[in-house]
C-alpha cells in the first residue's frame, strides 16, 4: 500500500470512528479529550459535530494552523504523560469521549506509550464514555466495541467505559 493510500485509510477510519463515537456518547455527559492535536483535523471535525461540548486538546508542540487552535483554556500544552495525569481541575469532569491520536507506526513507541497511557485513561473517563485509540490498551472492565464498517480490523480500537 502506498503512503498516500495509508494516509487516506487512516483519516477515513478516524472520521468513521469519531462519527460513531458521537452517536454513542450522545447521552453521556462530559467533555472530549483529544490526545495529540497535531494539525487539528480531528479536533476540528469533533468541534463541528459536537459544538455544545468542551473539547480539550493535549499536545507537546504546536503545529496546527493558528486559526485551528483551541482557546488557551482548552489547549493543554506539555508532555501528555504529565498533563493528562493532572488535568482534572482544569477539565472539571470525566470525559465522554477520549480520542488517542499519539500512536505511531512503530510498535516499540506504541508499547511504551500504552504502558503509561492505559493506567491514566480510566481515571479520566465518564461511565459509558468511549475511547478511540490507534493501538490496543488494557482497560479492565471496558467493553471492546466493534469498529464501524470501512475501518480495517486492528487499525483502530474502540472501547466503552463501564456504565457504573
Amino acid at each position: 500500500m502506498s503512503r498516500l493510500d495509508s494516509f487516506i485509510r487512516r483519516l477515513t477510519a478516524q472520521k468513521l470512528l469519531i462519527e460513531r463515537a458521537v452517536e454513542l456518547v450522545r447521552d453521556v455527559p462530559g467533555p472530549v479529550l483529544e490526545l495529540g492535536l497535531g494539525m487539528a483535523r480531528t479536533f476540528d471535525h469533533m468541534r463541528t459535530l459536537m459544538p455544545e461540548r468542551d473539547i480539550y486538546a493535549f499536545d507537546n508542540v504546536v503545529v496546527a494552523p493558528i486559526d485551528m487552535l483551541p482557546d488557551a483554556h482548552h489547549f493543554i500544552l506539555g508532555e501528555i504523560r504529565e498533563t493528562l495525569a493532572f488535568c482534572g481541575p482544569r477539565v472539571g469532569a470525566p470525559a465522554a469521549l477520549l480520542h488517542n491520536d499519539i500512536g505511531s507506526g512503530d510498535e516499540i513507541h506504541n508499547a511504551a506509550t500504552r504502558a503509561w497511557l492505559a493506567p491514566l485513561v480510566p481515571k479520566r473517563m465518564a461511565p459509558g464514555g468511549v475511547v478511540i485509540t490507534s493501538f490496543t490498551m488494557d482497560l479492565p472492565g471496558y467493553e471492546k466495541l466493534p469498529v464501524p464498517d470501512g475501518v480495517s480490523a486492528n487499525r483502530y480500537h474502540f472501547y466503552r467505559a463501564p456504565r457504573g
